[in-house]
């Protein structure tokens, strides 16, 4: 390891001190209500999704008061923003009613098949299909749809019987965590919808047959091992719930204006790595939405500008890990290096450790393997192991009580489901 720079070691702290503060925005949030004077500030630091774009603007103060302007300017100008910008158009694109209601119906489908009561079939269908799904339109739209589509039609129901108090906590924390953990594997079908399977398919060679062989059929599994075992888990739960009188009451959208937003949904997706493209794309569709106001419901603007901002100072800050985080990852051996990536994700971003990987000559084909599938199998843990988790925080977050979700609520809640992939990537 070589000797880290002040900045590297300031980057370092703040860095640890950015994942304590994801852990304790409940205690932010008791502090607005205690002291309400100043409980404006309080509810900014209790908003999860701001935690790592806070500490990334103290690390960038940092460089300014140590090195001078330029020094922090030219940092922040070599840092790439393409992802947030990404999962910030593809949230904003994905989460419009036309999209929605493609998406709803295509599930609804393939929920009538089933024939199961109550909300049985549909939960089972969404925690199924929809991560799946990823792995063709990326997995922070998956993302999108799926906490979208159950905040409306599970998370937010009551009970069929009167006096029943509807969906419970434990319930709400077992859908985020089946869901973070299937988002993240079930997007390992293709070598271009997961952000840690993205840093090295063009550098290891890794196309399609090579990630359905390799990876898309295990993957498969455990997402479905996972959702059928929450939906029996909860099926008492899930067959008193029954579907909300919204969508029947819902304007049904013009099949051409669906038709574009798909179009334009598409365009995003396939120019992913061009921000010029896909925001020139994106700013199309406001213009679309705007033209078409009422067959459209309210834009998730302000949530994928918090999304966005989150994944940014992830980015800032993740800069400066890298003189410690690399030869840690380095140092593991092909067998162990599965389960360091799988624990090393929790704490830092998923793509950022296989990255570090593809800069590295001479890897063997078998810790290829166990770095990608040990950073996608950990990918479900907290909010920062994977690139699209901010977004399903942001959107089913007001379902939780005090619309906060703890953060060791969900590591308890993808325990399980995360072994269930680490077996399947290990075992078959």
């Amino acid at each position: 390891m070589s000797t880290p720079t002040q900045i590297e070691i300031i980057g370092a702290a703040l860095f640890a001190l950015a994942i304590a503060h994801t852990f304790a925005t409940g205690f932010f949030e008791r502090l607005a209500h205690a002291r309400p004077r100043h409980a404006g500030v309080w509810h900014l630091l209790a908003e999860v999704e701001v935690v790592f774009g806070f500490w990334a603007i103290v690390l960038v103060g940092c460089m300014f008061a140590m090195g001078g302007k330029q020094i922090a300017v030219d940092y922040v100008d070599t840092r790439n923003f393409t992802e947030p910008l990404f999962v910030f158009a593809i949230m904003v694109i994905a989460a419009t009613r036309p999209v929605l209601q493609a998406a709803k119906a295509l599930i609804g489908f393939v929920a009538k098949l089933l024939p199961l009561p109550g909300e049985l079939g549909f939960y089972l269908t969404v925690m199924l299909l929809v991560p799946l799904l990823g792995s063709f339109i990326t997995e922070p739209a998956a993302m999108t749809l799926a906490a979208l589509i159950l905040g409306e039609r599970v998370l937010s129901q009551r009970g069929a019987q009167r006096g029943s108090p509807g969906v419970t906590q434990r319930l709400k924390y077992a859908t985020l965590g089946v869901l973070f953990v299937n988002v993240s594997i079930g997007g390992t079908l293709t070598p271009y919808a997961a952000p840690p399977v993205l840093m090295v398919a063009g550098a290891w060679g890794w196309d399609l047959p090579f990630m359905l062989h390799h990876f898309g059929w295990k993957a498969a599994i455990a997402v479905a091992i996972n959702a059928l075992g929450v939906t029996l888990l909860f099926r008492k739960e899930l067959a008193q719930l029954r579907p909300s009188g919204h969508a029947a009451t819902e304007p049904a959208v013009p099949p051409a204006l669906t038709a574009i937003h798909l179009l334009l949904l598409a365009g995003v997706v396939t120019f992913a790595h061009h921000p010029a493209m896909f925001m020139g794309l994106f700013l199309l569709f406001m213009g679309v939405a705007t033209a078409y106001p009422h067959h459209q419901d309210r834009l998730i603007l302000r949530e994928g500008l918090l999304v966005a901002f989150f994944l940014a100072g992830l980015v800032v800050l993740g800069g400066q890990q890298r003189w410690w985080l690399e030869p840690v990852l380095m140092s593991m051996s092909s067998d162990a290096v599965f389960y360091g990536a799988t624990a090393l994700t929790a704490f830092t971003d998923n793509a950022a450790l296989t990255y570090l990987g593809s800069l590295v000559p001479g890897l063997s084909d078998e810790f290829k393997y166990a770095l990608v599938a040990g950073a996608v199998t950990g990918g479900g843990l907290t909010i920062i192991a994977n690139a699209p988790n901010p977004a399903g925080i942001a959107i089913l977050k007001r379902h939780f009580d005090n619309e906060s979700v703890s953060a060791l609520g969900l590591v308890a809640a993808a325990l399980l489901p995360t072994c269930v992939a680490a077996a399947a990537f290990r075992l078959l």
